[in-house]
């Protein structure tokens, strides 16, 4: 099985994904928190990034989804092409745009997204790992 591995940041497990510029087609490297607290299995998006970077990555929002938690509200959902190329992930998946994602991270990686890997430290206590 293709892995992945990342070093904690503050002690915090990150993931890194590429995203595609709609207009230059160039990939932008960003740092996710891996968040399994974030949403569910069931929900309607699987990552949260900045408004900028949603509306930089696709054609414009698709529709709106409500969030609970320390995100609350009714946020705009984008598709983008989402890449961790070393273990082969290339998809579009729903993403919800907000202006200020007020973390370190340049976005959150939530559970749904998180749960179409087998990921954990791996026995590595001072990273987090992605498998396919």
């Amino acid at each position: 099985m293709p892995s992945q591995f990342w070093r904690l940041s503050g002690g915090r497990p990150t993931i890194e994904v590429e995203l595609t510029d709609a207009t230059t087609d160039e990939p932008l490297a960003r740092l996710l928190l891996a968040d399994t607290g974030a949403g569910d299995a069931l929900a309607g998006f699987e990552l949260i990034l900045h408004e900028d970077d949603c509306e930089r990555c696709s054609d414009g929002a698709s529709h709106s989804a409500s969030l609970g938690g320390a995100y609350s509200g009714l946020f705009p959902v984008y598709y983008l092409r989402v890449q961790i190329p070393a273990i082969g992930f290339d998809h579009i998946v729903p993403v919800v745009g907000m202006a200020d994602t007020s973390n370190d991270f340049d976005g959150i990686a939530c559970f749904r997204f998180l749960n179409r890997f087998t990921y954990g430290n791996f026995g590595n206590a001072n990273g987090f790992g992605l498998e396919l």
